[in-house]
């Protein structure tokens, strides 16, 4: 029997792509924009009133800008292992969206 240290674990998380590293990224422009975007209206709030469409558009800018930069940073931290388009190799599960070599059946 093999003892537990020599045991080899698979990697708790697969490398990151560019794709990966700049959907974070953004994701952190757009939190810092949704932060620009809330002081902008608590500053600008008590000069137009609550019902200038300014202050609106302001509230709507941080509501997207604060939805984009979950999803974006959901995108760039996930753990997306043999994630691809391309053929599948033998030996390895077919990755979303990859068409699988058909099987030969021996008939």
């Amino acid at each position: 029997m093999t003892e537990p240290s020599q045991l080899e674990l698979p990697p708790l998380s697969a490398p990151r792509g560019l794709g990966q590293h700049v959907a974070f990224g953004t994701a952190l422009l757009f939190y810092v924009c949704a932060v620009l975007s809330l002081a902008g209206l608590f500053i600008w709030v008590g000069e137009l009133g609550g019902e200038h469409p300014i202050i609106a558009s302001l509230g709507a800018c941080v509501v997207f800008f604060v939805g984009a930069g979950i999803v974006l940073h959901v995108i760039g931290r996930a753990n997306l292992p043999h994630l691809g388009f391309g053929a599948a190799k033998p030996g390895q599960n077919t990755p979303i969206g990859a068409v699988a070599e058909p099987r030969d059946t021996g008939r």
